[in-house]
């Protein structure tokens, strides 16, 4: 059927108004959100003491160091009188009042996690983690941060009390976009020894989801590809990561201090890349490392090109259809990844803790590095067409440009998946035979 040039008109105007909602949206987790819930705990002369609950239901995507921002806008004149677990970072003005004065007297505060090790009276239940919160599939009991503030000026009924408007979240860059506030049923807690229920007096949530393309409108990592059957390493595209920072990249750690870090706009620590073609802060190398009878085996490394970034708690997601005969992950925890179709072709990569879990800096120390054994299915296993390499990968929740597929490491004419494993298997039964 052919549409005319107002139907494609039409079309082209709705395509555009969904374009927001479509790319926040994620086939591989198509329920991550970060909800913030707001619980009224208690009233007070002029207003109410909250408990605000931020709860990542992100699987593979976290909030970093520097850590999350929280903004809003008040509905009336509210006020914070004081904070615990957390911090206004501006007072306002507060000339108004006179003896007691308010932590906070902004119309729109911006609030900040505490770092660890403030004193206990300053902290409740998760909080003071430096606004570091774990995605729910890496570690669910680091997936909360938690504040608790009282609000003056804000009415004392739930007939009085005003939503907060216009969330804000970063974490600790931009990205996300919150919802309105919306009233929820109470929620229930229960106490330590679970024999008794308390009830909040009212309860709001609030619902944050990513974007990509509100980050960045350049990717932040990419992927290189090598194989055993190919002499051929494919690298990442030029500028898979834009070449904007092409005059401000370094060749070596002496020349970091010619170099501005500090975005002076925003307080944000720009990084300082190591020069390269892609000018990536991140590349992910994979490499089809062995052939056996039933199995294969992968090699994948982690490099970090930040000369003043740590990553810590990262993630690295891969899709490729193999990935449902995993047989065994060295040196990385991992979890399959169940998309919404319920094909199981994804899965999550993450650090052991307290052994390669900080992705460092730059230099000798700037890899990680792992090895993944998987079993073949005959039906669909080939070496041909770039098939052994994955379909997507995500650092930091974030996807990676991947080479053009006519530039995959290709399987030589004359080679096949049986003389490739006699290539592996005939030289080392001749250094077992010389042995003896």
């Amino acid at each position: 059927m052919a549409f005319s040039k107002f139907q494609h008109l039409v079309l082209g105007a709705f395509f555009l108004m969904i374009l927001p909602y479509a790319v926040a949206y994620d086939t591989l987790d198509p329920n991550g959100n970060i909800t913030i819930k707001w619980d009224i705990m208690s009233w007070t002369p002029d207003g109410y003491v909250a408990v605000v609950t931020m709860t990542n239901f992100q699987m593979y995507r976290h909030i970093m160091s520097p850590g999350w921002t929280l903004g809003w806008v008040w509905a009336k004149k509210e006020v914070i009188w004081s904070m615990v677990g957390a911090q206004a970072t501006d007072q306002g003005d507060c000339s108004k009042f006179k003896g007691n004065i308010p932590h906070c007297c902004k119309r729109n505060p911006t609030v900040v996690d505490l770092l660890p090790g403030v004193p206990y009276n300053q902290q409740i239940a998760n909080c003071c983690k430096g606004g570091v919160v774990a995605s729910r599939g890496q570690d669910p009991s680091s997936a909360v941060s938690a504040f608790q503030l009282s609000v003056g000026l804000a009415g004392t009924s739930n007939k009085t009390v005003r939503l907060p408007k216009n969330f804000t979240l970063l974490g600790p860059g931009p990205g996300y976009t919150c919802s309105q506030a919306k009233i929820v049923p109470s929620t229930i807690f229960l106490s330590a020894d679970g024999r008794r229920k308390t009830q909040a007096l009212m309860t709001w949530n609030v619902t944050c989801t990513y974007s990509q393309i509100l980050a960045s409108k350049n990717p932040t990592c990419c992927v290189s590809m090598s194989s055993f059957y190919n002499s051929t390493i494919t690298n990442c595209p030029t500028c898979s990561c834009g070449c904007q920072n092409k005059n401000n990249c370094v060749t070596s750690a002496s020349q970091i201090k010619s170099v501005v870090g500090m975005n002076s706009a925003t307080g944000l620590t720009s990084p300082v890349l190591q020069c390269t073609e892609h000018m990536c802060p991140i590349r992910v190398h994979w490499h089809v490392k062995l052939n056996y009878k039933e199995y294969w085996r992968v090699k994948i490394t982690i490099m970090n090109f930040n000369y003043e970034f740590n990553y810590t708690q990262w993630t690295l997601v891969a899709q490729h259809p193999n990935l449902n005969n995993v047989t065994q992950v060295f040196s990385f925890d991992y979890k399959p990844l169940i998309p919404y179709n319920s094909i199981n072709d994804s899965g999550m990569f993450y650090g052991l803790k307290f052994f390669n879990d900080i992705l460092m800096e730059t230099g000798p120390d700037g890899n990680v590095q792992t090895e993944l054994i998987l079993q073949k299915d005959m039906n669909t296993f080939t070496f041909k067409e770039g098939w052994a390499f994955p379909r997507k990968i995500y650092f930091n929740g974030d996807e990676c440009m991947m080479p053009s597929a006519d530039q995959y490491p290709y399987l030589p004419n004359s080679a096949n998946t049986n003389t490739l494993a006699s290539a592996i298997v005939v030289p080392f039964l001749l250094l077992v035979l010389l042995a003896f």
